[in-house]
């Protein structure tokens, strides 16, 4: 335990330093290797003579170290480092949930590595293969006809989805369909995405439950709808009671129904978007399907369709026809129809493979207890902390909920402070200051391989920094304090990001 302590001390203690004139991590020291490269044997031909034009003026500027070094900087960086795999990640609308290591490990198979994208499809019969068992999963699990795993994230599925509705009204002669209906609870994407596809947004206002209010939709469904976009549970975490009334409305009116798939893990083995009425879809494999995520990447947005809506999913697709008993030849193919491309080939098939483990794995009885459980986990920690949280909304959540801050707030403490407390006890904090419909909103999600131990753990942290908000304010007021980097300025840390290596000459530059 001492070294324990001793460690941690040291490596807070050389991290809170680098902010102070040089840069300690600074490791280079003049004439150190830690590389060997193998001899030029082709040098003599001078196969590739650079114009002068290309030629570099003088060195680069790299550091200079052995591998022994580069290999204990990089490692510990990593510890320093926060993800699923070290510890609970309660991120609200995103469902950080655990990628199984079974999972990296089909995906890393030489099979599938090794193979180039410019490949013949006859030497790719097994990738194809996963891809459109992977579609006929989705489509399974969504109550959709055909999926596309084209899309790069979910983000790009909701542009190809949006893309696909307004495909679908301009192939009817309706290019005035151009307004997408999208709830002022939404994810911040559903009105950039439409912004991007070149469509209007107009909001429809929440009910004082959280819900859509279908009074308020009523008006707005006029001769100009494309469609609406919705989550089921919306991202407050309530399940919207009315979607049948609402599909109807939107479809009476013209409009198709989007579904943003970013809250769809609850859902899971119970309840299905197509069978809610909901025409298009993009799954974030990279949520409900365990791939990573986080970082920049990779992800993966599948789009998904009713039927009728088919032909106009992206190129190329991949379709399979069967050419002796229970042989089959998988094509990848195009319609004239489509949308066109929205990506380099057939997406990240890292991250399909991935996901295509996951539900493998889980297999089709197992797979049902994935919402349920989530569901369990989502209301155990709510009704745990809602004598120490505000809870806007009571009673039954899907996967995740929303507290508005602290419930005894006299003493200043803010949402982030509280987050900012919880890095001290090794949990990442959740969600925060979102949704836009709270002043001090966090958005806490636990998924469903969650443990009860872990649960306890992160309810008890909890409680505790609301007893120290309001025993001694200032402890979580200047928190975090055992973390290598302390309270930063958030704004300057985005905009004035540090990505090289070498010195700075003061902590301005910061």
């Amino acid at each position: 335990m001492l070294l324990t302590n001793l460690l941690k001390a040291r490596r807070t203690r050389t991290m809170n330093n680098t902010f102070y004139g040089k840069l300690i991590f600074e490791l280079s020291k003049e004439g150190r290797k830690g590389y060997s490269l193998p001899e030029n044997k082709l040098a003599e031909y001078k196969l590739a003579d650079l114009p002068d034009t290309l030629k570099r003026q003088e060195a680069p500027c790299l550091p200079e170290v052995d591998e022994m070094t580069v290999v204990r900087h990089y490692t510990n960086m990593s510890n320093n480092n926060f993800g699923v795999d070290t510890g609970f990640y309660p991120l609200g609308s995103c469902t950080m949930k655990y990628n199984p290591k079974i999972n990296e490990q089909m995906c890393n198979l030489p099979e599938f590595t090794h193979l180039h994208p410019l490949q013949d499809e006859e030497n790719v019969q097994g990738a194809l293969a996963v891809y459109y068992n992977l579609q006929k999963s989705l489509s399974e699990l969504s109550g959709l006809s055909e999926f596309t795993l084209n899309p790069y994230a979910g983000a790009h599925g909701e542009l190809t989805g949006l893309m696909v509705m307004r495909s679908y009204h301009l192939a009817n002669g309706n290019p005035n369909r151009v307004k997408v209906i999208i709830p002022d609870s939404a994810h911040g994407t559903n009105p950039a995405s439409a912004a991007v596809c070149g469509l209007e947004v107009v909001v429809v206002k929440s009910r004082p439950d959280g819900t859509v209010d279908v009074e308020d939709l009523k008006p707005l469904l006029d001769e100009n709808i494309a469609g609406m976009m919705m989550t089921n549970p919306n991202t407050l975490g309530i399940f919207e009671h009315n979607i049948a009334e609402i599909t109807k409305l939107v479809h009476e009116a013209g409009g198709l129904m989007y579904y943003d798939g970013a809250n769809l893990n609850p859902m899971l083995g119970k309840c299905r978007p197509g069978d809610l009425g909901f025409d298009i879809m993009h799954i974030n494999l990279h949520k409900t399907f365990s791939t990573p995520h986080g970082g920049g990447g990779p992800g993966s947005g599948p789009v998904g369709v009713r039927e009728g809506l088919e032909k106009f999913l992206p190129n190329p697709r991949v379709t399979r026809e069967e050419i002796s008993d229970g042989i089959y030849w998988y094509h990848m193919e195009d319609s004239e129809d489509s949308l066109g491309s929205i990506s380099g080939f057939l997406g990240n098939f890292g991250v399909i493979m991935r996901a295509y483990t996951y539900i493998l794995t889980l297999g089709k009885d197992e797979i049902k207890n994935v919402g349920p459980l989530a569901v369990l986990n989502a209301n155990y920690v709510k009704e745990s902390l809602k004598d120490y949280y505000e809870l806007p909304l009571d009673g039954v959540c899907k996967h995740e909920f929303v507290f508005d801050g602290l419930k005894d707030k006299s003493t200043g403490v803010t949402t982030l402070d509280v987050a900012k407390r919880l890095l001290d006890y090794g949990f990442h904090a959740p969600t925060i200051y979102f949704p836009l419909l709270f002043h001090e909103a966090m958005m806490i999600e636990p998924p469903e391989n969650e443990s009860k131990e872990t649960l306890d753990e992160f309810i008890e942290v909890m409680k505790k920094i609301a007893i120290e908000a309001k025993e001694n304010p200032e402890l979580v007021k200047t928190a975090p304090h055992n973390t290598p980097v302390r309270r930063l300025d958030d704004t300057k840390a985005a905009l004035k990001q540090i990505v090289t290596y070498r010195e700075l000459l003061s902590v301005d530059e910061l």
